[in-house]
């Protein structure tokens, strides 16, 4: 950083010896550096990899929006993210990025079709669900990260991976994502990693679960087509002519595997925690779910239809934003405001930060859905909510996780009861995605009464738990 930019910093020292905290969480750093040096500051990564850190929402539209072309993905998803997904959609940029983006997106244009493959998916998943709520508590968080991985994949696949298989790509997903968070947040371990074997056991697991989605894909070429997302990738063809390799059909396949479960399962989890501490909220999402549908699914054609639902759904993702930061690299160098930001610099825009910034929000840390009215939002100042980015790499997969929310909300708030099991933390851990760190355990009773409320004293009583504990 040049010595001309009055941007604070904190110092390397201070980094370095904050290095393990943040490795713990993130958030609980990152937070308290924004109120002692400002919405704007530099920050090195690991005491090393120095970055300018934001949740000033005109240097992030400036950064993702106005001059995007001069921003690419950091080394954090070019290098150690595409060393583990492949070089797709998520970890590309410039003209291939583009070209992947636009044959990609066609597919989720067809959420019509999709919402069928999607149901049967759920119905299937609900049986499962029902069975272990009947045993006693479950965590929310482990059958719902299941659920919505194997809706995915029947939505690339048209066809349910075996239940081993499911385990084996998901276990491997989070396992990876979380090797790379350190790997980042802690770069000086990186010699050690790669001497100590660690390095090499994540890069196996990779290997297997690649081998498992590819033997999917080499079947598929043979079959006749379906109508999914794996046909839309291999029916995809370039300027020349060409189609996507199996490799690159394999990456993409991964890489919509990462980015379309956990967004949903993880934002689906901190919305059953936040309904059952907020009785009066979740009476109403079920009053709005049973009067639109009565007790058929949810489809596509069903989205407009509601008003509270989706505002309770964004407050959600405000408190609990499944992306938690955003990062960039600058191509050339840049001013924005009285911000240098020279050719090579990492710009992290800190999501979690943004939501929670009492500047931009009214009691940040309290659950209000009247944030989300049409009125409120006319007045939001823009890029201060941010749950799926935005600019040219707003998430491609948005309105896909959405109608994911919907329909499983849909089932579980018209199909049961449910409260917290007492006694338990209830903490936020900041990965690649933002999850609860200890799963989230709760009680499922069958509904018997269209107004029967849920919720335990308990459960009111952790009304406003901070995520950052």
């Amino acid at each position: 950083m040049t010595s001309s930019s009055p941007v604070p910093a904190v110092s390397r020292l201070r980094c370095l010896t904050d290095s393990p905290a943040l490795a713990a969480n993130p958030a609980t750093v990152l937070s308290k550096y924004h109120e002692e040096f400002g919405d704007t500051f530099r920050f090195y990564l690991g005491g090393l990899k120095e970055a300018i850190i934001t949740i000033d929402p005109a240097v992030i539209q400036h950064v993702m929006k106005t001059n995007a072309d001069n921003y690419q993905k950091s080394e954090i998803q070019v290098k150690r993210m595409g060393h583990f997904l492949g070089k797709g959609l998520l970890t590309t940029h410039g003209e291939a990025w583009r070209t992947q983006r636009r044959l990609i997106q066609t597919g989720f244009k067809e959420l019509g079709m999709l919402s069928s493959i999607m149901q049967e998916s759920l119905a299937e998943s609900m049986l499962e669900f029902d069975r272990q709520a009947r045993l006693g508590p479950v965590d929310v968080y482990s059958q719902l990260m299941k659920m919505t991985f194997t809706m995915v994949a029947r939505s690339l696949f048209g066809a349910k991976l075996k239940d081993d298989d499911i385990d084996l790509v998901s276990h491997t997903i989070c396992t990876v994502q979380e090797f790379i968070v350190r790997q980042t947040l802690q770069p000086y371990l990186n010699p050690w990693f790669a001497a100590s074997g660690e390095l090499s056991k994540h890069e196996d697991m990779r290997k297997s679960a690649d081998a498992v989605l590819l033997e999917y894909i080499t079947r598929r070429r043979s079959e006749p087509p379906g109508h999914d997302l794996l046909q839309t990738l291999m029916d995809a063809r370039y300027s020349d002519g060409q189609g996507m390799s199996d490799e690159l059909v394999l990456s993409e396949s991964m890489q919509l595997l990462v980015a379309g479960h956990e967004t949903s399962s993880n934002g689906l989890s901190w919305l059953l925690y936040l309904l059952s501490t907020h009785p009066e909220c979740f009476a109403r999402v079920r009053q709005e779910f049973r009067s639109a549908l009565g007790d058929a699914p949810l489809t596509y054609a069903d989205v407009p239809k509601f008003e509270f639902v989706p505002q309770v759904i964004f407050e959600g993702l405000r408190l609990y934003p499944p992306f938690w930061m955003i990062d960039r690299m600058a191509v050339a160098d840049d001013q924005v405001g009285n911000v240098t930001i020279p050719r090579g610099s990492m710009v992290i825009v800190y999501v979690y930060g943004a939501h929670h910034a009492p500047r931009y929000w009214r009691d940040p840390e309290n659950f209000d859905p009247e944030r989300f009215t049409k009125e409120e939002m006319k007045q939001r100042v823009p890029f201060t909510f941010l749950p799926f980015g935005g600019g040219p790499r707003v998430c491609i997969g948005q309105h896909y996780a959405m109608l994911q929310i919907l329909m499983i909300l849909s089932e579980l708030t018209r199909q049961y009861d449910f409260e917290l099991v007492p006694g338990q933390t209830v903490e936020a851990r900041p990965m690649v995605i933002l999850r609860p760190k200890n799963g989230i355990r709760m009680i499922f009773t069958k509904s018997t009464e269209p107004s029967q409320s849920i919720g335990s004293e308990h459960a009111r009583s952790t009304v406003g738990m901070s995520t950052t504990q």
